[in-house]
């Protein structure tokens, strides 16, 4: 039976690539001249840590995360951007959490879409996975049509289509 999956998933080399982008540009740019601000990605805990001057450093920091992860197709509803903290040397720190997944909200948002629908798909939560099976795969592409133009609030990406 032809089936697919839906799936919230973040390529981290692409995102090692987009935060090494940040930091060089960091780097060359005027306005950080002299400031000591660290740029850090944890691949394993999918977080990154930025240790910058002021709030006007940390907001163009924002938007440099912004700007070179949409450059490397990842979507920017992804990066969840924590409050900027004060540290002991008077500089500011905060964390980018980086949210790979779709979560059981989501997910069952996605399948009661799919069900509404009327296709004649079926769509099961697996784990941190939508599987959507069906007899005929125009219907398979008409849900994905559908996700596409839905108003779920983390992007999606469609895997693993089985003929």
């Amino acid at each position: 039976m032809p089936s697919f999956d839906i799936v919230n998933e973040i390529d981290m080399q692409e995102m090692d690539n987009a935060v090494n982008l940040v930091k060089k540009e960091v780097d060359s740019r005027f306005d950080f001249k002299g400031t000591d601000t660290e740029i850090e990605l944890n691949k394993k805990d999918k977080a990154v840590k930025i240790v910058t001057h002021d709030d006007m450093k940390a907001q163009a920091i924002k938007e440099m995360m912004i700007k070179h992860c949409s450059k490397r197709n990842i979507d920017s509803r992804v990066l969840k951007f924590g409050e900027p903290e004060n540290t002991s040397k008077g500089h500011r720190k905060f964390e980018v959490k980086v949210e790979e997944g779709l979560g059981k909200d989501n997910a069952k948002k996605i399948v009661k879409i799919i069900k509404d629908s009327k296709l004649k798909v079926n769509a099961s939560i697996m784990d941190d996975r939508v599987r959507v099976e069906g007899k005929k795969i125009d219907d398979l592409q008409s849900v994905i049509q559908l996700m596409k133009s839905s108003d779920i609030d983390v992007p999606l990406q469609f895997v693993n289509m089985k003929n």
